[in-house]
């Protein structure tokens, strides 16, 4: 098996590259935004065959160790290229196709080369990693450094205790998650996994970021996510902060003293973060904001706020922007926001609970002089871009660790429901579920840590960052949904925890860039094209 999915591999890089010639030559005479269902679904196979590549990565790191492995392996790579040389999902109902990109000779190439693993009815590989799941069998997860898999411990058995048991329950009571809680996440490192040890942090790289983030996210998206609030706001002030200001925020964002939160997005922008409206002026010995910001995670119980305000209105676009630290008093449930100067209101939804959403207005709220992100004007937005790579690659764990859930949920109901005499997990159209949906998250975990990974090396990331949210979120809408399928009409009952696994998978396909603008950076990543 070893040689024929190395071989397999070689076939779809030739493919990738196929496909990156052929758009290219579209983009040297259109712009991208004409050419855009051609360019994204070039950006799904480049990060099709990316995954292949770590997935085989992780097969030989342990090849032999694990029987299971190998039907893994094999069923993605099948799976894969089945899906390159026939149809490619980029959404719901957008599938696309060889033809679209003029690929229809190469695609052929493919099927040809690859005739061993598509000419094969994988029927008994899938019915026998559903059963080895039935039995409590699961591939390989060692990462092969003893300290590394002592962490996926801790955080696993912390999840296990102090989150699932509690999780739905808080999520029905769109509860915030509890004080306690949040301070026994402090405990144990989880606002200061990346931020310097000089300043009270761990000093640890986004790996290790990508281990705690999966295992929390195991337990509620919630959780999993509210470590996001610091990775972004350390990482901001690691990068772009003065010696003062790195010394004033860091120990206390990375002890849990300090809950940051940020305030990035707002009504009618979305993506287009250079026609931001909120401004920030100077006087005297503060600033003064006002404007409104939309979709802010977390706003009332946090502490700080990294604010992206336009400073500079005579500069367009994002030459504007900059970054504020803006502390702010803790809300509570019956003042949310005491702060002068500052109103706020929850946006309810479906999922993703436990930190809350709001719509904030600002009105003369006043921020002290020092509060300019590293002293400077006009760089919030390439300040933000630098810490876009850690926010896409920590969301694609936390898609991880939510894909895993749904697995976990739609196995114990498969193990436990009977019908017909015996327990579903025995029908084919059951176990198959299971079975892809074991191999969807072990490519989506796979290629989470290939971009960590290449994070922590040093090098510009975001080609991999982006393929690694983009294939993670799909992976995690998929099993939510076929574990909800497993479960029936008790999947859409309240009561079951799978109905909050599938709204709070939902979101993870929109918030930091949205599968689109993750294809877009990709195909232009990869190619030059042009805006």
């Amino acid at each position: 098996m070893h040689i024929v999915l190395n071989n397999a591999l070689a076939a779809t890089q030739a493919y990738r590259g196929a496909a990156q010639i052929a758009l290219s030559q579209r983009l040297a005479a259109n712009p991208i935004d004409s050419e855009q269902r051609a360019a994204h679904g070039f950006a799904w196979v480049a990060t099709t065959v990316a995954a292949l590549e770590a997935t085989l990565d992780w097969y030989e790191a342990g090849r032999d160790s694990n029987p299971l492995d190998a039907k893994i392996a094999t069923l993605a790579f099948a799976e894969s290229i089945g899906q390159l040389t026939g149809g490619l999902p980029m959404g719901q109902n957008e599938i696309f196709r060889p033809a679209d990109l003029g690929l229809g000779a190469a695609a052929r190439v493919l099927a040809k080369a690859c005739t061993d693993l598509l000419d094969v009815d994988h029927a008994t590989a899938r019915a026998e990693v559903a059963a080895a799941l039935a039995e409590g069998h699961w591939p390989s997860e060692a990462l092969h450094d003893a300290d590394l898999d002592a962490i996926r411990d801790q955080y696993r058995r912390f999840t296990d205790a102090a989150i699932i048991p509690y999780a739905h329950g808080w999520h029905l009571a769109n509860a915030l998650i509890p004080d306690a809680t949040v301070q026994a996440m402090a405990d144990l490192g989880t606002f200061g996994v990346c931020i310097p040890e000089q300043y009270g942090g761990l000093g640890l790289g986004k790996l290790v970021m990508c281990i705690v983030t999966e295992e929390l996210s195991r337990g509620w998206i919630g959780t999993g996510s509210l470590g996001t609030r610091s990775e972004i706001a350390g990482e901001l002030i690691a990068q772009g902060g003065t010696e003062a200001q790195k010394a004033e925020w860091l120990p206390k964002i990375a002890s849990g003293e300090i809950l940051p939160t940020a305030v990035f997005t707002e009504p009618d922008v979305g993506s287009n973060l250079g026609s931001l409206q909120t401004r920030a002026r100077r006087e005297s010995d503060h600033w003064i904001i006002d404007g409104a910001k939309n979709w802010i995670t977390h706003a009332a119980r946090s502490d700080l706020m990294t604010l992206l305000a336009r400073t500079v209105p005579d500069a367009k676009g994002y030459a504007g922007l900059s970054m504020l630290l803006v502390p702010k008093p803790r809300g509570t449930e019956t003042d949310p926001f005491p702060a002068d100067g500052m109103t706020g209101s929850e946006i309810e939804v479906l999922g993703y609970r436990g930190m809350r959403e709001y719509a904030l207005q600002f009105e003369g709220l006043t921020a002290p002089a020092d509060a300019l992100l590293g002293g400077e004007e006009g760089q919030g937005f390439k300040q933000l871009m630098r810490t876009f790579e850690g926010a896409r690659i920590q969301t694609a764990a936390r898609a991880v660790g939510v894909a895993r859930r749904a697995l976990e949920l739609g196995l114990d109901y498969a193990l436990t429901r009977r019908q017909f005499g015996k327990a579903i997990v025995h029908f084919p159209r059951v176990s198959d579920k299971l079975a892809m949906s074991l191999v969807d998250f072990v490519m989506a975990r796979e290629l989470s840590y290939a971009a960590a990974r290449a994070k922590d090396s040093g090098k510009r990331c975001d080609i991999e960052a982006g393929m690694a949210k983009l294939l993670g979120a799909r992976a995690a809408w998929s099993n939510a949904d076929a574990a909800l399928q497993i479960h029936g009409g008790n999947g859409y009952a309240l009561e079951y925890e799978i109905s909050r696994v599938l709204c709070d998978a939902r979101i993870l396909n929109i918030f930091e860039g949205a599968a689109e603008i993750q294809a877009q950076v990709i195909a232009r990543g990869l190619t030059g094209g042009r805006n």
